[in-house]
Protein backbone atom coordinates (compact mmCIF):
# COMPACT_ATOMS: atom_id res chain seq x y z
CA UNK A 1 0.00 0.00 0.00
CA UNK A 2 0.94 3.90 -0.33
CA UNK A 3 1.96 5.84 2.17
CA UNK A 4 -0.23 8.52 2.84
CA UNK A 5 0.93 11.96 3.96
CA UNK A 6 1.18 15.90 4.00
CA UNK A 7 4.48 16.03 2.78
CA UNK A 8 4.97 18.49 0.00
CA UNK A 9 8.58 18.42 -0.15
CA UNK A 10 8.40 14.43 -0.65
CA UNK A 11 5.19 14.82 -3.34
CA UNK A 12 7.72 17.38 -5.04
CA UNK A 13 10.84 14.67 -5.19
CA UNK A 14 8.87 12.07 -6.58
CA UNK A 15 7.27 13.79 -9.02
CA UNK A 16 11.03 15.37 -10.35
CA UNK A 17 11.92 11.74 -10.43
CA UNK A 18 9.28 10.75 -12.87
CA UNK A 19 6.87 8.90 -10.23
CA UNK A 20 3.64 8.76 -10.13
CA UNK A 21 1.73 10.89 -6.80
CA UNK A 22 -1.66 10.63 -6.14
CA UNK A 23 -2.83 14.74 -5.34
CA UNK A 24 -5.97 15.85 -3.70
CA UNK A 25 -8.21 18.70 -5.62
CA UNK A 26 -11.45 19.64 -4.54
CA UNK A 27 -13.12 17.34 -6.93
CA UNK A 28 -11.46 14.22 -6.60
CA UNK A 29 -8.23 12.93 -5.85
CA UNK A 30 -5.99 12.38 -9.13
CA UNK A 31 -3.09 10.11 -10.16
CA UNK A 32 -0.33 12.78 -11.54
CA UNK A 33 2.65 12.98 -13.28
CA UNK A 34 4.82 14.99 -15.02
CA UNK A 35 3.03 16.23 -17.53
CA UNK A 36 5.67 17.10 -20.11
CA UNK A 37 7.43 13.93 -19.33
CA UNK A 38 6.15 11.03 -21.42
CA UNK A 39 8.01 8.07 -19.97
CA UNK A 40 5.57 9.88 -16.53
CA UNK A 41 2.46 10.25 -18.64
CA UNK A 42 3.00 6.46 -20.22
CA UNK A 43 2.95 5.57 -16.28
CA UNK A 44 -0.46 6.95 -15.58
CA UNK A 45 -2.29 4.97 -18.69
CA UNK A 46 -0.26 1.85 -17.42
CA UNK A 47 -1.48 2.32 -13.70
CA UNK A 48 -4.92 3.25 -14.49
CA UNK A 49 -5.01 0.87 -17.40
CA UNK A 50 -6.63 3.82 -19.42
CA UNK A 51 -6.98 3.44 -23.03
CA UNK A 52 -4.83 5.78 -24.98
CA UNK A 53 -7.66 7.21 -27.38
CA UNK A 54 -8.82 8.85 -23.79
CA UNK A 55 -6.80 12.26 -23.12
CA UNK A 56 -5.88 13.91 -19.55
CA UNK A 57 -6.29 17.06 -18.15
CA UNK A 58 -3.31 19.40 -17.16
CA UNK A 59 -3.28 20.73 -13.79
CA UNK A 60 -1.39 24.75 -13.66
CA UNK A 61 -0.49 26.55 -10.21
CA UNK A 62 -2.74 29.65 -11.31
CA UNK A 63 -4.18 31.43 -14.42
CA UNK A 64 -1.33 33.31 -15.70
CA UNK A 65 0.00 29.78 -16.73
CA UNK A 66 -2.01 28.85 -18.88
CA UNK A 67 -0.16 30.96 -21.45
CA UNK A 68 2.53 28.46 -21.22
CA UNK A 69 0.59 25.62 -22.52
CA UNK A 70 -2.28 27.08 -24.96
CA UNK A 71 -2.70 29.75 -27.84
CA UNK A 72 -4.99 31.67 -29.09
CA UNK A 73 -7.06 31.02 -26.23
CA UNK A 74 -10.72 32.31 -26.89
CA UNK A 75 -11.81 35.50 -25.32
CA UNK A 76 -15.16 34.13 -23.40
CA UNK A 77 -12.75 30.99 -22.46
CA UNK A 78 -10.31 33.78 -20.65
CA UNK A 79 -13.77 34.88 -18.99
CA UNK A 80 -14.57 31.89 -17.74
CA UNK A 81 -11.02 31.43 -16.34
CA UNK A 82 -10.80 35.09 -14.55
CA UNK A 83 -14.06 34.32 -12.86
CA UNK A 84 -14.00 30.36 -12.07
CA UNK A 85 -10.14 30.05 -11.60
CA UNK A 86 -8.93 28.13 -9.18
CA UNK A 87 -12.17 25.97 -9.49
CA UNK A 88 -13.68 22.85 -10.47
CA UNK A 89 -13.62 23.94 -14.50
CA UNK A 90 -11.18 22.32 -17.37
CA UNK A 91 -10.92 24.31 -20.39
CA UNK A 92 -10.57 22.53 -23.79
CA UNK A 93 -8.04 25.01 -25.71
CA UNK A 94 -5.10 25.02 -28.63
CA UNK A 95 -2.20 23.21 -27.10
CA UNK A 96 1.38 24.34 -27.83
CA UNK A 97 4.21 22.34 -28.82
CA UNK A 98 5.46 21.27 -25.33
CA UNK A 99 2.32 19.51 -24.82
CA UNK A 100 3.00 16.15 -25.41
CA UNK A 101 0.75 13.96 -28.24
CA UNK A 102 0.35 11.27 -25.52
CA UNK A 103 -1.52 13.83 -23.11
CA UNK A 104 -4.01 14.62 -25.34
CA UNK A 105 -4.36 11.41 -27.31
CA UNK A 106 -3.13 13.10 -30.58
CA UNK A 107 -5.85 16.18 -30.56
CA UNK A 108 -4.87 19.39 -31.27
CA UNK A 109 -5.76 20.94 -27.87
CA UNK A 110 -5.55 20.18 -24.21
CA UNK A 111 -7.89 20.47 -21.08
CA UNK A 112 -6.18 22.58 -18.38
CA UNK A 113 -7.38 23.34 -15.03
CA UNK A 114 -6.00 25.62 -12.15
CA UNK A 115 -7.35 23.27 -9.00
CA UNK A 116 -9.04 24.81 -5.84
CA UNK A 117 -7.06 23.00 -3.33
CA UNK A 118 -4.36 25.20 -1.08
CA UNK A 119 -1.90 21.95 -0.68
CA UNK A 120 -2.03 21.33 -4.33
CA UNK A 121 -1.68 24.67 -5.40
CA UNK A 122 1.06 25.11 -3.18
CA UNK A 123 2.58 21.67 -4.72
CA UNK A 124 1.88 22.85 -8.45
CA UNK A 125 3.66 26.34 -7.66
CA UNK A 126 7.26 24.75 -6.16
CA UNK A 127 7.19 22.31 -9.70
CA UNK A 128 9.05 23.69 -12.86
CA UNK A 129 6.34 21.64 -14.48
CA UNK A 130 2.37 20.83 -14.55
CA UNK A 131 0.59 17.65 -13.79
CA UNK A 132 -1.38 15.48 -16.00
CA UNK A 133 -3.79 13.73 -13.07
CA UNK A 134 -6.75 11.97 -14.14
CA UNK A 135 -9.41 10.54 -11.24
CA UNK A 136 -6.74 8.38 -9.36
CA UNK A 137 -8.73 5.01 -9.80
CA UNK A 138 -8.67 2.10 -12.47
CA UNK A 139 -10.27 2.71 -15.86
CA UNK A 140 -14.04 3.43 -15.49
CA UNK A 141 -14.59 2.70 -12.32
CA UNK A 142 -15.84 5.08 -9.39
CA UNK A 143 -13.31 7.87 -9.05
CA UNK A 144 -12.06 8.47 -5.21
CA UNK A 145 -12.64 11.14 -2.70
CA UNK A 146 -10.23 10.46 0.19
CA UNK A 147 -7.04 9.16 0.23
CA UNK A 148 -8.04 5.58 1.71
CA UNK A 149 -10.06 5.48 -1.80
CA UNK A 150 -6.87 6.13 -3.77
CA UNK A 151 -5.22 3.26 -1.51
CA UNK A 152 -7.96 0.74 -1.53
CA UNK A 153 -7.84 0.54 -5.63
CA UNK A 154 -3.92 1.95 -6.28
CA UNK A 155 -2.15 1.67 -3.13
CA UNK A 156 0.22 -0.96 -5.23
CA UNK A 157 0.82 1.51 -8.25
CA UNK A 158 2.03 4.38 -6.36
CA UNK A 159 4.47 4.82 -3.21
CA UNK A 160 2.39 8.31 -2.26
CA UNK A 161 -0.61 9.82 -1.70
CA UNK A 162 -0.88 13.74 -0.38
CA UNK A 163 -3.36 13.76 2.14
CA UNK A 164 -5.73 16.92 1.26
CA UNK A 165 -8.45 15.35 3.56
CA UNK A 166 -12.20 14.37 1.61
CA UNK A 167 -12.78 16.19 -1.50
CA UNK A 168 -15.33 19.39 -1.17
CA UNK A 169 -17.04 18.90 -4.50
CA UNK A 170 -17.08 15.44 -4.63
CA UNK A 171 -17.64 15.38 -8.84
CA UNK A 172 -15.00 15.74 -11.45
CA UNK A 173 -14.94 19.17 -13.09
CA UNK A 174 -16.84 20.56 -15.78
CA UNK A 175 -15.11 20.68 -18.94
CA UNK A 176 -15.63 23.27 -21.57
CA UNK A 177 -14.21 23.27 -25.22
CA UNK A 178 -14.69 25.70 -28.21
CA UNK A 179 -15.91 25.40 -31.67
CA UNK A 180 -15.46 28.51 -33.53
CA UNK A 181 -15.16 30.13 -30.42
CA UNK A 182 -18.30 29.11 -28.94
CA UNK A 183 -18.39 27.30 -26.07
CA UNK A 184 -19.40 23.55 -25.71
CA UNK A 185 -19.66 21.71 -22.78
CA UNK A 186 -17.71 18.23 -23.20
CA UNK A 187 -18.87 17.12 -19.40
CA UNK A 188 -21.13 18.17 -16.62
CA UNK A 189 -18.89 18.69 -13.67
CA UNK A 190 -18.42 20.32 -10.35
CA UNK A 191 -19.66 24.27 -12.24
CA UNK A 192 -22.46 23.97 -12.82
CA UNK A 193 -24.66 25.27 -15.76
CA UNK A 194 -26.12 28.08 -14.15
CA UNK A 195 -23.13 29.71 -13.34
CA UNK A 196 -21.39 29.07 -16.70
CA UNK A 197 -24.26 30.13 -18.53
CA UNK A 198 -24.36 33.27 -16.50
CA UNK A 199 -21.07 34.52 -17.58
CA UNK A 200 -20.69 33.07 -21.28
CA UNK A 201 -25.09 33.16 -22.45
CA UNK A 202 -26.12 29.68 -23.49
CA UNK A 203 -23.64 26.51 -24.17
CA UNK A 204 -24.20 23.89 -26.75
CA UNK A 205 -23.83 20.19 -24.71
CA UNK A 206 -22.24 17.37 -26.17
CA UNK A 207 -21.43 14.77 -23.25
CA UNK A 208 -21.10 11.53 -24.76
CA UNK A 209 -18.99 9.68 -27.32
CA UNK A 210 -18.69 6.29 -27.67
CA UNK A 211 -15.40 6.80 -29.10
CA UNK A 212 -12.43 9.07 -29.81
CA UNK A 213 -13.39 11.60 -27.22
CA UNK A 214 -12.71 15.44 -27.42
CA UNK A 215 -12.25 15.43 -23.61
CA UNK A 216 -11.88 13.23 -20.71
CA UNK A 217 -14.59 11.92 -19.29
CA UNK A 218 -17.00 11.56 -22.62
CA UNK A 219 -17.04 7.74 -22.93
CA UNK A 220 -20.79 6.70 -22.36
CA UNK A 221 -19.69 3.60 -20.30
CA UNK A 222 -17.51 5.26 -16.84
CA UNK A 223 -17.52 6.02 -13.08
CA UNK A 224 -19.09 2.52 -12.55
CA UNK A 225 -19.50 0.11 -9.75
CA UNK A 226 -18.39 -3.90 -9.97
CA UNK A 227 -22.51 -4.42 -9.45
CA UNK A 228 -25.02 -3.71 -11.96
CA UNK A 229 -26.73 -0.35 -11.99
CA UNK A 230 -30.71 0.16 -12.59
CA UNK A 231 -31.52 3.14 -13.12
CA UNK A 232 -35.24 4.38 -12.67
CA UNK A 233 -38.37 5.07 -10.28
CA UNK A 234 -36.93 3.06 -7.29
CA UNK A 235 -40.23 2.20 -6.06
CA UNK A 236 -41.17 0.39 -9.42
CA UNK A 237 -37.56 -0.92 -9.35
CA UNK A 238 -38.16 -2.45 -6.12
CA UNK A 239 -40.67 -4.42 -7.33
CA UNK A 240 -39.08 -5.60 -10.95
CA UNK A 241 -36.66 -6.85 -8.99
CA UNK A 242 -38.10 -8.23 -5.68
CA UNK A 243 -36.34 -11.73 -6.84
CA UNK A 244 -32.69 -10.21 -6.43
CA UNK A 245 -30.75 -9.04 -3.85
CA UNK A 246 -30.57 -5.41 -4.33
CA UNK A 247 -29.41 -1.96 -2.59
CA UNK A 248 -30.99 0.96 -3.22
CA UNK A 249 -29.23 4.82 -3.88
CA UNK A 250 -31.70 7.36 -3.27
CA UNK A 251 -31.77 11.30 -3.61
CA UNK A 252 -33.74 11.96 -0.15
CA UNK A 253 -36.10 9.52 0.17
CA UNK A 254 -35.85 6.39 2.67
CA UNK A 255 -37.33 3.43 1.14
CA UNK A 256 -36.59 1.43 4.08
CA UNK A 257 -35.06 -1.60 2.84
CA UNK A 258 -31.91 -3.67 4.30
CA UNK A 259 -28.97 -2.03 2.15
CA UNK A 260 -29.36 1.95 1.04
CA UNK A 261 -27.76 4.98 0.50
CA UNK A 262 -29.13 8.04 1.06
CA UNK A 263 -27.41 11.00 -0.61
CA UNK A 264 -28.89 13.98 1.02
CA UNK A 265 -32.06 13.56 3.49
CA UNK A 266 -32.38 17.91 3.41
CA UNK A 267 -32.51 17.21 -0.33
CA UNK A 268 -29.49 19.54 -1.12
CA UNK A 269 -27.93 18.44 -4.73
CA UNK A 270 -24.27 20.03 -3.52
CA UNK A 271 -24.49 17.68 -0.22
CA UNK A 272 -25.28 15.02 -2.60
CA UNK A 273 -22.41 15.38 -4.88
CA UNK A 274 -20.37 15.41 -2.18
CA UNK A 275 -21.52 11.93 -1.19
CA UNK A 276 -22.29 10.33 -4.52
CA UNK A 277 -19.21 8.54 -5.25
CA UNK A 278 -18.52 7.11 -2.04
CA UNK A 279 -22.34 5.95 -2.30
CA UNK A 280 -21.37 4.30 -5.20
CA UNK A 281 -18.64 2.66 -3.11
CA UNK A 282 -20.53 1.47 -0.07
CA UNK A 283 -23.39 0.21 -2.03
CA UNK A 284 -20.70 -2.05 -4.12
CA UNK A 285 -18.74 -3.89 -1.22
CA UNK A 286 -22.30 -4.89 -0.28
CA UNK A 287 -23.48 -8.76 -0.44
CA UNK A 288 -26.08 -7.32 -3.02
CA UNK A 289 -26.65 -8.15 -6.78
CA UNK A 290 -28.02 -4.87 -8.40
CA UNK A 291 -27.97 -1.15 -7.39
CA UNK A 292 -31.19 0.33 -7.80
CA UNK A 293 -31.01 4.49 -8.15
CA UNK A 294 -33.47 7.34 -9.28
CA UNK A 295 -32.29 10.37 -10.46
CA UNK A 296 -32.01 13.57 -8.70
CA UNK A 297 -33.32 16.94 -9.22
CA UNK A 298 -31.57 18.24 -12.88
CA UNK A 299 -30.78 21.32 -11.32
CA UNK A 300 -26.97 22.78 -10.57
CA UNK A 301 -24.69 19.77 -9.60
CA UNK A 302 -27.89 17.53 -9.94
CA UNK A 303 -27.03 17.48 -13.77
CA UNK A 304 -23.69 16.03 -13.16
CA UNK A 305 -24.95 13.10 -10.73
CA UNK A 306 -27.44 12.12 -13.54
CA UNK A 307 -24.65 12.63 -15.95
CA UNK A 308 -22.61 10.05 -13.66
CA UNK A 309 -25.68 7.78 -12.86
CA UNK A 310 -26.60 7.04 -16.83
CA UNK A 311 -23.05 6.37 -17.30
CA UNK A 312 -23.01 3.86 -14.56
CA UNK A 313 -25.88 2.30 -15.26
CA UNK A 314 -24.52 2.20 -19.02
CA UNK A 315 -21.69 -0.31 -17.99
Amino acid sequence: MAEIGKDITKAKQLLEAGELVAIPTETVYGLAGNALDVTAVTKIFVAKNRPEFDPLIVHIADRAQVNVYAENIPELAQQLAERFWPGPLTLVLRRKNNIPDLVTSGLDTVGIRCPDHALTRELLQSLSFPLAAPSANPFGYVSPTTPAHVNDQLGDKLSYILDGGACEVGIESTIIGFENDAPVVFRMGGLSLEKIEAVVGKVHIATHSSSNPKAPGQLVSHYAPRKKVILGDVKNLLKDYAKEVSAVLSFKTNFNVPHQFILSPSGNVEEAAQRFFTALRDLDKLPVDVILAEQVPNVGLGRAINDRLHRASAA
